[in-house]
């Protein structure tokens, strides 16, 4: 399951959808949006998908997990969007028959999805300045 979406991300919801009777274990990442960024206290966060593209970083990053890992099942959903703080923003959640596997994978997931970066990110400050990745 691979999602870009503009509606809140039920974790539950997809740990749901990725187990399966031969998974041990489903090891989730929960992304939230934190209040300080940068030494400054963050108002929201805005994603964005200005090339289109984000579903297929997504999904080349699933394609390299099944890859390297025997994995039962594989969710990395990416919440696109204003995001206040608290909200997640970020899930990722990998089904697996054991847990060395599915810690593995997640890991993987997380830090693959920081270097990619596949959309826009905007973080707006109590202070009114802004900060940009992802152009």
């Amino acid at each position: 399951m691979i999602e870009i979406t503009t509606k809140p991300i039920s974790p539950e919801s997809v740990v749901n959808r990725v187990k399966t009777s031969g998974s041990g274990c489903v090891a989730t990442y929960v992304g939230l949006i934190r209040d300080n960024s940068h030494g400054k206290r963050v108002v929201s966060v805005e994603y964005t998908d200005p090339r289109g593209t984000a579903k297929a970083g997504l999904e080349r990053i699933a394609g390299e997990i099944r890859r390297q890992w025997q994995v039962e099942g594989i969710a990395i959903c990416h919440r696109i969007g204003k995001l206040e703080v608290g909200d997640i923003n970020f899930l990722v959640a990998v089904a697996s028959a054991h847990r060395q596997e599915s810690f593995a994978a997640a890991q993987y997931a997380v830090d693959r999805f920081k270097e990619l970066m596949p959309t826009r990110k905007k973080e707006t400050y109590r202070d009114g300045s802004t900060h940009i990745e992802g152009e």
